[in-house]
Protein backbone atom coordinates (compact mmCIF):
# COMPACT_ATOMS: atom_id res chain seq x y z
CA UNK A 1 0.00 0.00 0.00
CA UNK A 2 1.32 3.24 -1.43
CA UNK A 3 1.26 6.48 0.81
CA UNK A 4 -0.74 8.70 -0.94
CA UNK A 5 -2.47 11.65 1.25
CA UNK A 6 -5.54 13.32 -0.66
CA UNK A 7 -6.82 16.92 0.28
CA UNK A 8 -9.01 19.42 -1.50
CA UNK A 9 -8.88 23.40 -1.58
CA UNK A 10 -10.63 23.61 1.42
CA UNK A 11 -8.51 21.48 3.89
CA UNK A 12 -8.95 24.75 6.47
CA UNK A 13 -12.96 25.45 5.25
CA UNK A 14 -13.92 23.97 9.27
CA UNK A 15 -11.41 25.42 11.78
CA UNK A 16 -13.14 23.29 14.35
CA UNK A 17 -12.30 20.15 12.77
CA UNK A 18 -8.83 20.38 10.89
CA UNK A 19 -7.60 17.88 8.82
CA UNK A 20 -5.53 14.81 9.92
CA UNK A 21 -1.83 14.94 9.14
CA UNK A 22 -1.02 11.88 7.41
CA UNK A 23 2.96 12.37 7.56
CA UNK A 24 2.79 13.47 11.00
CA UNK A 25 0.94 10.15 11.94
CA UNK A 26 3.50 7.97 9.56
CA UNK A 27 6.84 9.12 11.59
CA UNK A 28 4.69 8.12 15.22
CA UNK A 29 3.68 4.81 14.11
CA UNK A 30 5.82 3.52 11.50
CA UNK A 31 8.87 2.46 13.24
CA UNK A 32 12.25 1.19 11.19
CA UNK A 33 10.67 1.60 7.62
CA UNK A 34 7.95 -0.70 8.78
CA UNK A 35 10.33 -3.43 9.97
CA UNK A 36 10.33 -2.10 13.61
CA UNK A 37 6.46 -2.48 15.00
CA UNK A 38 2.86 -3.16 13.49
CA UNK A 39 2.54 -0.49 11.58
CA UNK A 40 3.86 -0.89 8.05
CA UNK A 41 1.97 2.44 6.70
CA UNK A 42 -0.31 4.70 7.44
CA UNK A 43 -2.88 6.23 4.48
CA UNK A 44 -5.13 9.33 4.64
CA UNK A 45 -7.75 9.71 2.15
CA UNK A 46 -10.05 12.55 1.94
CA UNK A 47 -12.75 10.25 1.05
CA UNK A 48 -13.97 6.66 0.36
CA UNK A 49 -17.18 4.58 0.64
CA UNK A 50 -15.52 1.99 3.50
CA UNK A 51 -12.12 1.86 4.74
CA UNK A 52 -12.68 -1.68 5.75
CA UNK A 53 -14.13 -2.48 1.72
CA UNK A 54 -10.92 -1.00 0.56
CA UNK A 55 -8.76 -2.26 2.86
CA UNK A 56 -10.22 -6.02 2.41
CA UNK A 57 -10.07 -5.99 -1.73
CA UNK A 58 -5.84 -4.59 -1.27
CA UNK A 59 -5.51 -7.09 1.22
CA UNK A 60 -7.10 -9.89 -1.31
CA UNK A 61 -5.00 -8.58 -4.55
CA UNK A 62 -1.73 -9.00 -2.08
CA UNK A 63 -1.14 -5.47 -2.32
CA UNK A 64 -1.59 -4.62 1.46
CA UNK A 65 0.40 -5.97 4.08
CA UNK A 66 -0.07 -6.81 7.85
CA UNK A 67 -0.10 -3.56 9.53
CA UNK A 68 -1.50 -1.70 6.84
CA UNK A 69 -3.80 1.39 8.42
CA UNK A 70 -5.89 2.98 5.96
CA UNK A 71 -8.14 6.33 7.49
CA UNK A 72 -10.82 8.36 5.79
CA UNK A 73 -11.72 11.79 6.62
CA UNK A 74 -15.07 10.92 5.51
CA UNK A 75 -16.66 7.73 4.46
CA UNK A 76 -20.03 7.37 2.20
CA UNK A 77 -21.18 4.01 2.57
CA UNK A 78 -18.99 3.19 6.27
CA UNK A 79 -20.65 -0.11 7.73
CA UNK A 80 -22.10 -1.53 11.18
CA UNK A 81 -22.47 -5.34 11.83
CA UNK A 82 -25.36 -6.29 10.05
CA UNK A 83 -24.49 -3.63 7.22
CA UNK A 84 -25.98 -1.24 9.14
CA UNK A 85 -24.73 2.44 8.00
CA UNK A 86 -22.35 4.30 9.28
CA UNK A 87 -22.77 8.24 8.40
CA UNK A 88 -20.88 11.20 9.66
CA UNK A 89 -19.90 14.77 8.58
CA UNK A 90 -16.73 15.74 6.96
CA UNK A 91 -13.72 15.00 9.90
CA UNK A 92 -16.08 14.52 12.28
CA UNK A 93 -14.56 11.27 13.79
CA UNK A 94 -11.78 8.55 13.41
CA UNK A 95 -12.81 6.23 10.78
CA UNK A 96 -9.96 3.73 9.92
CA UNK A 97 -9.09 0.04 9.65
CA UNK A 98 -6.17 -2.12 9.88
CA UNK A 99 -5.25 -5.86 8.19
CA UNK A 100 -3.96 -8.15 10.59
CA UNK A 101 -2.66 -11.55 9.82
CA UNK A 102 -2.35 -13.03 13.04
CA UNK A 103 -0.87 -16.35 11.14
CA UNK A 104 0.54 -18.09 14.37
CA UNK A 105 -2.51 -17.80 15.96
CA UNK A 106 -5.01 -21.02 15.98
CA UNK A 107 -8.23 -19.46 13.35
CA UNK A 108 -10.86 -20.50 16.04
CA UNK A 109 -9.74 -17.78 18.32
CA UNK A 110 -9.76 -15.34 15.70
CA UNK A 111 -13.02 -14.23 17.30
CA UNK A 112 -11.30 -12.67 20.06
CA UNK A 113 -9.97 -9.77 17.53
CA UNK A 114 -12.98 -7.50 17.47
CA UNK A 115 -13.29 -7.79 21.25
CA UNK A 116 -9.38 -7.42 21.48
CA UNK A 117 -10.02 -3.99 19.49
CA UNK A 118 -12.75 -2.78 21.71
CA UNK A 119 -10.32 -3.27 24.77
CA UNK A 120 -7.68 -1.42 22.78
CA UNK A 121 -9.90 1.51 21.75
CA UNK A 122 -11.19 2.44 24.90
CA UNK A 123 -8.25 2.23 26.72
CA UNK A 124 -6.36 4.46 23.92
CA UNK A 125 -9.20 6.99 24.17
CA UNK A 126 -9.41 6.47 27.84
CA UNK A 127 -5.89 8.04 28.26
CA UNK A 128 -5.93 10.20 25.20
CA UNK A 129 -9.37 11.80 25.88
CA UNK A 130 -10.04 11.52 29.62
CA UNK A 131 -13.24 10.12 28.78
CA UNK A 132 -14.62 6.64 30.58
CA UNK A 133 -15.51 4.64 28.27
CA UNK A 134 -17.48 1.13 28.40
CA UNK A 135 -17.97 -1.61 25.68
CA UNK A 136 -21.28 -2.91 25.20
CA UNK A 137 -20.75 -6.47 23.65
CA UNK A 138 -19.98 -7.32 21.21
CA UNK A 139 -18.45 -4.03 19.45
CA UNK A 140 -19.59 -0.76 20.48
CA UNK A 141 -18.42 1.93 22.07
CA UNK A 142 -19.98 3.75 24.68
CA UNK A 143 -19.90 6.78 26.55
CA UNK A 144 -21.68 8.73 28.92
CA UNK A 145 -23.89 12.07 28.03
CA UNK A 146 -25.65 13.55 30.48
CA UNK A 147 -26.01 10.52 33.03
CA UNK A 148 -27.02 8.53 29.39
CA UNK A 149 -25.25 5.44 28.07
CA UNK A 150 -25.02 6.28 24.53
CA UNK A 151 -22.81 4.95 21.67
CA UNK A 152 -20.31 6.83 20.71
CA UNK A 153 -18.20 3.84 18.45
CA UNK A 154 -17.90 0.44 16.69
CA UNK A 155 -15.65 -2.38 15.66
CA UNK A 156 -16.39 -4.30 12.25
CA UNK A 157 -14.11 -6.93 11.96
CA UNK A 158 -13.91 -8.56 7.66
CA UNK A 159 -12.03 -11.75 6.76
CA UNK A 160 -9.69 -10.70 3.87
CA UNK A 161 -8.38 -14.10 2.21
CA UNK A 162 -7.08 -17.17 3.99
CA UNK A 163 -4.46 -15.38 6.31
CA UNK A 164 -6.33 -11.72 7.33
CA UNK A 165 -8.81 -10.00 9.06
CA UNK A 166 -9.38 -6.01 8.57
CA UNK A 167 -10.85 -4.47 11.97
CA UNK A 168 -12.53 -1.55 11.29
CA UNK A 169 -13.41 1.49 13.81
CA UNK A 170 -15.44 4.26 13.81
CA UNK A 171 -15.52 6.55 16.31
CA UNK A 172 -17.57 9.83 16.77
CA UNK A 173 -15.44 12.81 17.86
CA UNK A 174 -16.83 16.26 17.36
CA UNK A 175 -20.89 15.21 16.59
CA UNK A 176 -22.68 17.87 18.03
CA UNK A 177 -26.32 16.95 19.11
CA UNK A 178 -28.07 18.18 16.54
CA UNK A 179 -25.76 15.89 13.86
CA UNK A 180 -26.31 12.59 15.91
CA UNK A 181 -27.39 9.97 13.33
CA UNK A 182 -29.87 8.90 16.02
CA UNK A 183 -30.81 10.53 19.56
CA UNK A 184 -29.21 7.25 21.34
CA UNK A 185 -25.85 8.14 19.91
CA UNK A 186 -22.89 10.43 21.73
CA UNK A 187 -19.14 11.63 20.61
CA UNK A 188 -16.41 12.00 22.81
CA UNK A 189 -17.05 16.23 22.60
CA UNK A 190 -20.66 15.62 24.32
CA UNK A 191 -18.80 13.35 26.83
CA UNK A 192 -16.73 15.95 27.90
CA UNK A 193 -13.39 14.78 25.83
CA UNK A 194 -10.39 16.48 27.31
CA UNK A 195 -9.14 17.03 23.70
CA UNK A 196 -11.30 16.30 20.69
CA UNK A 197 -7.52 16.27 18.56
CA UNK A 198 -8.02 13.99 16.34
CA UNK A 199 -4.18 13.15 15.70
CA UNK A 200 -3.22 12.68 19.15
CA UNK A 201 -6.49 10.33 19.29
CA UNK A 202 -5.47 8.01 16.64
CA UNK A 203 -2.09 7.57 17.60
CA UNK A 204 -3.05 6.61 21.45
CA UNK A 205 -5.73 4.30 20.08
CA UNK A 206 -3.17 2.72 17.36
CA UNK A 207 -0.90 2.20 20.07
CA UNK A 208 -2.87 0.74 22.22
CA UNK A 209 -4.20 -1.51 19.63
CA UNK A 210 -0.62 -2.70 18.56
CA UNK A 211 0.05 -3.36 22.75
CA UNK A 212 -3.08 -5.85 22.88
CA UNK A 213 -2.03 -7.47 19.97
CA UNK A 214 1.38 -8.15 20.67
CA UNK A 215 0.11 -9.65 23.94
CA UNK A 216 -2.53 -11.78 22.59
CA UNK A 217 -0.33 -13.42 19.54
CA UNK A 218 2.31 -13.63 22.09
CA UNK A 219 0.05 -16.00 24.01
CA UNK A 220 -1.25 -17.60 21.22
CA UNK A 221 -4.06 -16.26 21.09
CA UNK A 222 -4.99 -17.60 24.72
CA UNK A 223 -7.73 -15.28 25.68
CA UNK A 224 -7.07 -15.44 29.90
CA UNK A 225 -3.04 -15.71 29.42
CA UNK A 226 -2.67 -12.56 27.46
CA UNK A 227 -5.35 -10.84 30.22
CA UNK A 228 -7.50 -10.12 27.19
CA UNK A 229 -10.41 -12.48 28.98
CA UNK A 230 -10.29 -10.41 32.39
CA UNK A 231 -9.94 -6.64 31.22
CA UNK A 232 -13.06 -6.87 28.32
CA UNK A 233 -14.79 -8.36 30.99
CA UNK A 234 -13.95 -5.58 33.71
CA UNK A 235 -14.33 -2.95 30.87
CA UNK A 236 -17.98 -4.75 29.43
CA UNK A 237 -21.34 -2.69 30.48
CA UNK A 238 -23.23 -5.40 29.53
CA UNK A 239 -22.15 -8.09 32.40
CA UNK A 240 -24.40 -8.04 34.96
CA UNK A 241 -27.49 -6.47 32.88
CA UNK A 242 -30.56 -7.98 32.33
CA UNK A 243 -30.55 -8.16 28.46
CA UNK A 244 -32.24 -9.25 25.48
CA UNK A 245 -30.72 -10.99 22.87
CA UNK A 246 -32.01 -11.18 19.56
CA UNK A 247 -30.69 -14.35 17.65
CA UNK A 248 -30.35 -15.23 14.04
CA UNK A 249 -33.96 -17.17 13.06
CA UNK A 250 -35.80 -14.86 14.49
CA UNK A 251 -35.57 -16.16 18.08
CA UNK A 252 -34.71 -13.96 21.31
CA UNK A 253 -33.04 -14.77 24.44
CA UNK A 254 -33.92 -12.68 27.72
CA UNK A 255 -31.85 -13.23 30.96
CA UNK A 256 -28.90 -11.68 33.11
CA UNK A 257 -25.94 -11.49 31.20
CA UNK A 258 -23.18 -12.78 33.56
CA UNK A 259 -19.81 -13.58 31.66
CA UNK A 260 -17.62 -13.89 28.93
CA UNK A 261 -16.66 -17.29 27.91
CA UNK A 262 -13.46 -18.58 26.46
CA UNK A 263 -14.57 -18.14 22.83
CA UNK A 264 -15.89 -14.77 23.41
CA UNK A 265 -19.38 -15.73 23.24
CA UNK A 266 -21.84 -13.72 26.01
CA UNK A 267 -23.22 -16.05 28.31
CA UNK A 268 -26.71 -15.14 29.67
CA UNK A 269 -28.30 -17.06 32.48
CA UNK A 270 -32.49 -17.03 32.14
CA UNK A 271 -34.95 -17.53 34.68
CA UNK A 272 -35.34 -21.27 34.11
CA UNK A 273 -31.57 -22.01 35.36
CA UNK A 274 -30.49 -22.67 32.14
CA UNK A 275 -26.69 -20.84 30.86
CA UNK A 276 -26.90 -20.20 26.94
CA UNK A 277 -23.63 -18.86 24.94
CA UNK A 278 -23.97 -16.53 22.68
CA UNK A 279 -21.85 -15.89 19.85
CA UNK A 280 -23.92 -13.84 17.59
CA UNK A 281 -27.02 -11.25 17.48
CA UNK A 282 -27.89 -8.26 18.71
CA UNK A 283 -27.80 -7.25 22.41
CA UNK A 284 -30.33 -5.18 23.96
CA UNK A 285 -29.44 -3.74 27.49
CA UNK A 286 -32.98 -3.77 29.24
CA UNK A 287 -31.98 -2.38 32.63
CA UNK A 288 -29.43 -1.41 34.77
CA UNK A 289 -27.20 -4.29 37.10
Amino acid sequence: MTPRDTSDDSRWSDLERPPLNGAALRRALVKDGGHGGLYCDVEVVQRTGSTNSDLVALAREGTAMEGAVLVAEEQTSGRGRLDRRWTAPPRSGLFFSVLLKPTAVPVSRWGWLPLLTGVAVAAGLSRAAGVDTALKWPNDLLVTVGGEERKAGGILAERAGDDGVVVGVGINVTLKEEELPVPQAGSLALAGAVTTDRDPLLRAVLRSLEDWYGRWRSAGGDPAVSGLQATYAAGCATLGRVVRAELPGDRSLVGEAVAVDGDGRLVIATEEGVREPVGAGDIVHLRPA
